[in-house]
């Protein structure tokens, strides 16, 4: 009976994962066939044109891409110092709940709030406008407890016996953080990188209220510019085109490239986690 049960549960399991990869291909698939049609040299490198009908996605691509790396630029210093202090440093059981606790809650937050969030203080409070600086900063909360988790795991699960071979030798508590601990949670720190970079690279709501315009023919030249921008290019051209039979096929062509963005730069950080991995073996 009960092997009978483990081999049901087994097949379950299977079932699932099967399912899971079905429905990926499926997606993968679907966007690419359609998105294979107008994606060309020209709809990568030139800019929209009569009203969106035409041109390319450049402005678009570059917006995203501004938009990403500004937010781990801010979210991953952050999180990684709140990792450490929660692993390394903070005292009392109570207080690590609580603060776990908001960090959980921070993370269950539908992304539309973290964009009114984002407009009340960054394009209004501090006066920063609807830009690049708004949505990286907002993108960067909205992403901050997914670093946050995957550092504190990576911190903790770095052995006991090299923090005290570190204290044995004379080292000071943050000069084992920074020359032992760091280093040696360095894959796993990527790990929370790669996460958090797909989920601010494809978000929508955020960016509506604090950095994407609907239209841009040129590339912004600071910080404080408004931006296009992969995801709300998609959004607008399903919902807000007045010529569908141009505007659709370019649509599954921006899905098709934020698809490939995203995975290209997964690819980057785990190439980068598998050389880290290598370079510290224990």
């Amino acid at each position: 009976m009960r092997g009978k049960k483990e081999l049901l549960g087994i097949l379950a399991i299977r079932i699932s994962v099967l399912f899971v990869l079905v429905s990926l291909f499926a997606v993968l698939i679907f966007i690419g066939l359609n998105g294979l049609k107008v994606l060309n040299i020209g709809f990568l490198f030139e800019p929209p044109k009569e009203g969106m009908t035409k041109g390319g996605i450049l402005p678009a691509i570059v917006g995203s891409l501004g938009l990403s790396l500004g937010s781990i630029c801010f979210a991953l210093p952050l999180g990684v110092l709140s990792a450490i202090y929660l692993a390394e440093y903070a005292k009392g059981k109570r207080l690590i709940r609580v603060i776990k606790m908001g960090i959980n809650a921070l993370a269950g937050v539908p992304s539309v709030v973290f964009g009114l969030f984002g407009l009340a203080v960054f394009v209004k409070f501090f006066g920063f406008g609807v830009s690049i600086l708004s949505g990286s900063l907002t993108l960067g909360i909205l992403i901050l407890p997914t670093i946050i988790r995957a550092s504190e795991e990576a911190v903790l699960a770095v052995p006991q016996d090299f923090r005290e071979a570190s204290f044995a030798l004379g080292a000071s508590k943050w000069q084992t953080v920074r020359r032992v601990v760091l280093p040696t949670a360095l894959p796993g720190i990527l790990t929370g990188t790669i996460l958090g970079i797909g989920r601010a690279a494809g978000e929508t709501a955020p960016i509506m209220f604090t950095a994407a315009t609907f239209y841009q023919r040129g590339l912004p030249h600071s910080i404080f510019d408004e931006v296009m921008a992969l995801p709300y290019h998609i959004y607008a051209l399903m919902t807000e085109g007045t010529s569908p039979q141009y505007q659709v096929p370019i649509a599954y062509g921006t899905a098709l490239v934020l698809l490939l963005l995203v995975l290209g730069i997964n690819l980057v950080a785990i190439i980068m986690r598998t050389r880290a991995r290598r370079a510290k073996k224990w």
